[in-house]
């Protein structure tokens, strides 16, 4: 019996599908892009959702003139809704990878440490809008006194985009189709033996990972870490890593890279560079077009624009972006939903802001309504209105754009089912919203610094959530929503200590 077709779609490919979807939605681009145009880079960072926590000012009274104007200069290139296409997502939702620091740019001080203009997603427990930090690191802690405590606040070195400028730099986005090997360069795979060296060897072989780039990316690598050949790490799993060498037989071949013949201590292997992952796997946008799972005019301006000539798989992407319309459906006047009703066939559409029982005199849809208050049966007409303020069918988009940080793009899709003047009745449509509102809460506390620690280290401390005061001995923390489910389980639990019996 042959597979289904959905079984054949690799579960990663799906989830980059949706994250091409609903991540970047075309009026972030739009507006974003129109920002950036006219020289506004702030309002662009706004517009993608990127809060500025770097004062141009301070960075010239502190590092002088020339950094400013390089870091001006670089801000006004950045295209931070291409930086959200590209920044890393963890499955299985595709949201942002939580807890990062990563490298855009790095600058040269008076001091011994660079500067490093760095983006910062924020941890998962303050997850919600998906909203981003961009910040000036100095290598002295945060990089941000008086703002939030970033767990990780030195940038990440397995996650980096310095050396991958063309990611979110407008004016070099034109590279993407050779960094990422879409033009039909030719490049040398490594050679991969079987164990130890490369453990899981059919996995680096075929995709995701980027194997014939490796070489090429490697040098890019060790040239900003000021070494023209020598070793390198890349991480295949949590608990896997190539380590390989970097060898050119002359300046006239391209260079090559193979396992290393020796094998070195862990500390030594921690210590080498890491190549970073945007160069060690395949770009999710070129496994798209090659799956079919996307159109290339579904694709960021930028992007389509790059990979344009790279290949018929993606010919004439540049010639026109058309923005994706709104999944889920949207019924209007024109379009009602139709139910069976006492014997007949009769709709359901939108009339003056709200979902109405086009077929039904409004005088007996108010008296309908008192009986089903009053504890009747209800009309089919009723039955389903209530059924599309519940739990309607583009449930999964509303839920999908929240998840995403496109509150908009839900509120526009939940506006078009039920009209503008709808009142959200109890079910999963009004828990989703209501979640979404009650997270942005807790990235609001975690941005102004008011939840300095997580909240399972102050509750399993016998603090309160707020870390300051209530720390004497003895005291119990209120439970509330921050509080982790298994101290919420502990703590609710009727069981006596140590005999563990019941009162």
């Amino acid at each position: 019996m042959a597979h289904h077709i959905a079984n054949e779609i690799p579960p990663r490919l799906l989830m980059w599908q949706r994250v091409r979807a609903y991540a970047v939605p075309p009026s972030m681009i739009e507006t974003a892009t129109v920002r950036r145009a006219v020289g506004d880079w702030a309002g662009a960072c706004a517009a993608a959702r990127i809060d500025v926590d770097l004062d141009l000012r301070a960075v010239r009274d502190r590092h002088g003139t020339e950094l400013v104007s390089r870091l001006r200069a670089d801000l006004r290139r950045l295209a931070p809704d291409l930086l959200r296409w590209h920044l890393p997502r963890i499955a299985p939702d595709g949201l942002l990878r939580p807890g990062l620091t990563i490298s855009l740019a790095r600058y040269r001080s008076s001091g011994g440490t660079p500067l490093h203009l760095v983006v910062r997603t924020p941890p998962a427990r303050a997850d919600a809008g998906q909203r981003m930090s961009l910040a000036l690191w100095a290598g002295l802690g945060n990089g941000a006194p008086g703002h939030h405590a970033h767990p990780h606040p030195h940038p990440d070195r397995r996650f980096r985009l310095d050396l991958h400028r063309h990611l979110w730099d407008a004016g070099r986005s034109g590279e993407l189709a050779r960094r990422c090997g879409a033009d039909g360069t030719p490049s040398t795979p490594p050679l991969v033996p079987g164990p130890p060296a490369l453990p899981d060897r059919p996995a680096v072989l075929d995709s995701p990972w980027a194997v014939g780039r490796w070489a090429a990316e490697a040098e890019v690598l060790l040239r900003a870490e000021g070494r023209p050949r020598g070793a390198f790490t890349v991480r295949l799993g949590p608990r896997s890593r190539a380590v390989l060498e970097l060898v050119a037989p002359d300046e006239s071949h391209a260079p090559t890279c193979r396992p290393l013949r020796e094998a070195l201590p862990p500390q030594e292997i921690a210590a080498l560079p890491v190549l970073p992952e945007a160069a060690a796997r395949l770009l999710p946008d070129l496994e798209l077009l090659r799956a079919g799972l996307v159109a290339a005019e579904r694709l960021h301006p930028l992007v389509a624009a790059a990979l344009a000539a790279s290949g018929p798989a993606v010919s004439g992407s540049a010639s026109a972006y058309v923005p994706a319309s709104p999944a889920g459906p949207a019924p209007g006047p024109g379009d009602p939903h139709r139910v069976p009703c006492q014997g007949e066939i009769h709709r359901i559409a939108l009339r003056d802001g709200v979902l109405t029982a086009v077929d039904h005199d409004p005088a007996q849809v108010r008296r309908e309504e008192l009986l089903v208050a009053l504890g009747g049966p209800a009309l089919p007409c009723l039955r389903a209105i209530d059924a599309v303020h519940r739990s309607p069918a583009a449930l999964p988009a509303v839920r999908e754009r929240l998840g995403h940080g496109d509150v908009a793009g839900a509120l526009a899709v939940v506006e078009g089912l039920l009209g503008p003047r709808a009142v959200l009745r109890d079910g999963p449509l009004r828990e989703e919203l209501e979640s979404a509102a009650d997270r942005r809460i807790d990235h609001g506390l975690f941005r102004s610094g008011l939840v300095a620690v997580h909240p399972a280290a102050d509750a399993t401390a016998g603090g309160n959530t707020s870390g300051e005061g209530h720390a004497e001995a003895g005291h119990r923390p209120r439970l509330d929503r921050r509080t982790p489910p298994a101290v919420r389980r502990k703590r609710s639990s009727r069981a006596r200590p140590r005999t563990g019996l019941t009162r």
